[in-house]
């Protein structure tokens, strides 16, 4: 039998391989692999992306609630710039914008709550928002009201200082009219050459130029009821027949000045005592001079506050 069996044995080819059992195939399996992998990859995109806009949704909302912030600040000190205005155009507001039962300082309050809450929401902003419209709705109020009242006063100004022109022009016109009515008014005026002979024991009036000592000047003075009882300077101016004034230092004469201030030379002048409404009358100034008399008309004017208040002529041959 073994021999059976080894003869067997010999009789087998020399490149005999054993039967190998079947490889397994394993390609579903990789498919597999990455098909997980592939979703894994994906799940985690989407998760990545999701999570990156929820970030840039949160970043957006944090920006535009800063912005409204920024707007409310910045809207609010706009605000209280203009209430600083307010109490600088007129100072009398001061108090009544400060008062606590006032409702901008009710308004500020609320407003000032919200803007110093560093986490308020975009519902209290909005709120605030409002709330700083109703304040600018009131300073509005109060500077139409001071344009108002500016207005008036500025109207009122201008009437007072029109009244305060008429006053004035009154009380010139009626210093004017005080004035010219003060003016004393000279009447019955004689311009008389004197002769004296015998050392002044015998007077005689003359017409002739070469007997004239001195001029005798006589004048009433009428009666008014403005001039003030008090003495009063009357000014006399005396020209010969050439036009000259006649004049003397020596004897009084001068220089005066009339009301729209001409300068005046005078020839002499005569303090007069007057009393409300009472007349002067016969009122004498002699005028005497050193150089002789020439033929021809005299000419005597009178003055008084400023005023000729009267005149005469008298003729020498």
């Amino acid at each position: 039998m073994s021999q059976e069996t080894n003869a067997s044995n010999q009789e087998q080819p020399i490149d005999y391989v054993p039967p190998q059992k079947p490889k397994k195939d394993n390609k579903w399996i990789y498919i597999a692999i990455i098909g997980a992998l592939v979703i894994t990859n994906i799940i985690t995109l989407v998760s990545r992306n999701k999570v990156k806009d929820q970030r840039d949704e949160v970043q957006t909302a944090f920006n535009i609630s800063d912005s409204s912030r920024t707007a409310v600040e910045a809207d609010y000190s706009a605000a209280l710039v203009r209430l600083d205005e307010l109490v600088t155009q007129n100072s009398n507001m001061k108090d009544e914008l400060n008062s606590k039962d006032n409702e901008v300082a009710i308004l500020r309050q609320q407003i000032d709550a919200i803007i110093k809450n560093k986490n308020a929401t975009a519902a209290e902003l909005g709120k605030a928002k409002r709330l700083i419209a109703r304040l600018n709705g009131k300073v509005q109020t109060y500077e139409e009201r001071i344009a108002a009242l500016e207005s008036d006063n500025m109207r009122l100004n201008k009437e007072r200082d029109i009244l305060e022109q008429e006053r004035s022009a009154l009380d010139s016109e009626r210093e004017q009219l005080i004035k010219l009515g003060s003016v004393l008014h000279a009447s019955n005026i004689r311009m008389m050459p004197i002769d004296i002979k015998r050392g002044g024991k015998k007077v005689r009036e003359t017409e002739k130029a070469r007997r004239v000592d001195l001029f005798r000047i006589i004048f009433d003075i009428d009666e008014n009821r403005i001039a003030t009882a008090s003495v009063h300077e009357i000014y006399l101016r005396i020209t010969d027949p050439k036009g000259h004034v006649l004049s003397n230092a020596a004897y009084g004469s001068g220089m005066t000045t009339l009301d729209d201030g001409t300068p005046l030379n005078y020839t002499i002048s005569k303090l007069v005592s007057l009393d409300m409404n009472t007349p002067v009358q016969d009122i004498t100034v002699d005028w005497n001079q050193d150089n002789e008399y020439i033929e021809g008309i005299y000419h005597i004017q009178i003055f008084q506050g400023g005023f000729m208040i009267g005149s005469g002529d008298v003729t020498l041959k």
